[in-house]
């Protein structure tokens, strides 16, 4: 397997889609990026909240995409499904559902939503839906690292009103998070963390 065979490894039985591209037509920088060290993304991300007036390249949405599609899951049947929020008025609706968080109408705008529907397994009600808010959870942070390895930052948004937020997206599906994403108007050191020894217990 080889770094820039992810589109093509991922999405072979896609026909006629406009999502993710064949194999060659990702740019050259492609391979240097999918090498990139996964500890360094993780030591340097920083939230950010203030985004620059640009556009996201679709390559790189493509990338994210992938790097959601690609996170762990209940048992493989990928529990979430995932809004890209284009629409001005949209992103303006989101904004009230977020506590009124102006940020929410950055760039691009990534909606996480719980689907337990597709989780096909015997287990109660309640572990199904535990499961969702996992898959949804661990994708939204796939995405977020994808995003900071190819020099975008980013901001996480919990605090959600489930159900203006549906009413935004005009769907059953409840939100997890939100995810906003766009080119940084400046850097951002990482911020202290606690000690490991603080924050690992040994039983």
């Amino acid at each position: 397997m080889y770094p820039s065979d992810i589109f093509s490894r991922m999405y072979a039985d896609e026909k006629d889609t406009k999502l993710y591209p064949k194999k060659e037509e990702a740019p050259s920088g492609v391979d240097d990026i999918l090498q990139t060290n996964l500890f360094n993304v993780m030591l340097n991300r920083r939230s950010q909240r203030k985004f620059e007036d640009r556009e996201i390249e679709d390559w790189k949405l493509e990338m994210i995409f992938a790097a959601a599609d690609t996170a762990p899951t209940a048992g493989g049947f990928q529990g979430f499904e995932i809004y890209h929020v284009k629409n001005p008025d949209v992103k303006l609706k989101l904004i009230q559902a977020a506590n009124n968080q102006p940020y929410v109408n950055a760039p691009v705008v990534l909606v996480f939503c719980m689907n337990p529907s597709r989780i096909k397994m015997n287990f109660p009600h309640h572990i199904i839906k535990k499961f969702s808010v996992q898959d949804a959870t661990l994708a939204a942070a796939y995405a977020q690292l994808a995003a900071h390895a190819l020099g975008l930052t980013s901001v996480w948004i919990g605090m959600i009103d489930e159900q203006k937020a549906m009413q935004a997206l005009v769907t059953d599906f409840v939100p997890g998070c939100i995810l906003c994403l766009g080119y940084s108007q400046k850097m951002l050191h990482p911020k202290p963390k606690r000690k490991l020894t603080d924050l690992i217990h040994e039983i």
